[in-house]
């Protein structure tokens, strides 16, 4: 009688297949992906006003800067204060819980403001942020 080894269960490999682990990774990278939501700047350098009761808002999707002449920019690009709202309207489209944020130079005039204000209400934002320093910065 032969005696019938264990030897042969013994010799196979044990890979661990690796697909089921890629796969997850590659799911999850595309999960976060899609949900990151992406600053737009608006293209110039302002020097923003100081206020005492400023505070920081998380989210400002949607950025309007205002130079002191007078020129406001929109994702990179100069834009007619009266192209704002369509601006506005469009970026909101891509993105519906988008908030604006003006960030308009302190030697900005009043009136430029105050137009640009008015485009985003008409845009559908009844509550624009205007973005200030901190006293202490």
């Amino acid at each position: 009688m032969r005696r019938r080894s264990s030897r042969s269960s013994v010799d196979q490999s044990a890979d661990i297949d690796m697909t089921p682990m890629l796969d997850i990774v590659f799911i999850m990278l595309i999960f976060f992906i899609v949900t990151s939501s992406f600053v737009k700047e608006s293209g110039i350098d302002v020097n923003r006003p100081s206020a005492q009761t400023s505070e920081t808002k998380d989210k400002g999707n949607i950025i309007v800067g205002i130079k002191p002449n007078g020129d406001v920019w929109i994702d990179k690009r100069l834009v007619d204060f009266r192209a704002v709202r369509a601006n506005v309207a469009r970026l909101l489209a891509e993105n519906p819980l988008g908030s604006v944020v003006i960030v308009a130079d302190k030697e900005t005039k009043t009136n430029a403001l105050v137009q640009v204000i008015d485009q985003v209400r008409l845009a559908g934002i009844m509550n624009p942020t205007i973005a200030t320093q901190s006293e202490s910065q």
